[in-house]
């Protein structure tokens, strides 16, 4: 079972896919672990990507396309895989889709956590974490002394990509570039929108029932 998840900043997409992996022992892969896995090694796509990425600039999707492959072809994913935050554009999703065509590699579902945006909004400006890495949330998970860490008792803070300003032009890039891989995979029968607005226990329900489907 080969399944991509998608889903705007802040619908919750770690967690599930955390769970997902967990419980039906899927290979979780993210371009973030291709990169750092064939930069390490020192393969040539690996290579070409690191002087794309010293430089400051995007690893284009020539690179990308190919790696994505690559990464999962040389791995053993037996009982599938899980694929975070890739396709991020239609181009993208186009590509590997040829580059996988009538493999064992081929995209089976493509699970989509559909959240309002206003709700995201919500979501990530109220977070807050320690530096010893603990999340908070001003509403639905509170620290006891407002601003502290309940472990440590040091000063809570805020990353700069969770302010307002940095969410709405996450969610417009997501916008331009994300909603037609949606809607090319939807052109497939293959897109199933889950609501991603109920709590974890409830979302991850529903995506059970999916699965066990499959």
């Amino acid at each position: 079972m080969n399944i991509l998840i998608m889903g705007a900043p802040g619908s919750g997409k770690g967690t599930m896919s955390a769970r997902i992996v967990q419980k039906f022992n899927l290979t979780h892969i993210s371009t973030g672990d291709i990169f750092r896995s064939e930069i390490k090694n020192e393969t040539e796509l690996g290579k070409t990507a690191k002087s794309y990425i010293e430089k400051g600039l995007l690893v284009p999707d020539s690179v990308t396309n190919p790696m994505v492959v690559s990464f999962l072809e040389k791995n053993n994913i037996e009982n599938g895989y899980l694929l975070d935050g890739y396709p991020r554009t239609l181009a993208q999703a186009e590509v590997y889709g040829e580059l996988i065509k009538n493999s064992s590699l081929e995209i089976d579902l493509v699970i989509n956590l559909d959240v309002n945006y206003e709700i995201i909004k919500e979501r990530i400006t109220g977070r807050w974490m320690s530096p010893e890495g603990k999340i908070y949330h001003v509403k639905y998970n509170p620290p006891k002394v407002e601003g502290i860490c309940d472990v440590s008792g040091s000063q809570l803070f805020q990353r700069k990509d969770d302010t307002l300003e940095s969410v709405v032009v996450r969610l417009e890039e997501y916008d331009n570039n994300t909603k037609p891989v949606l809607e090319f995979y939807a052109k497939q029968g293959k897109l199933v929108n889950i609501d991603g607005e109920r709590s974890m226990d409830e979302v991850f329900a529903d995506i059970e029932k999916l699965l066990e489907k499959k």
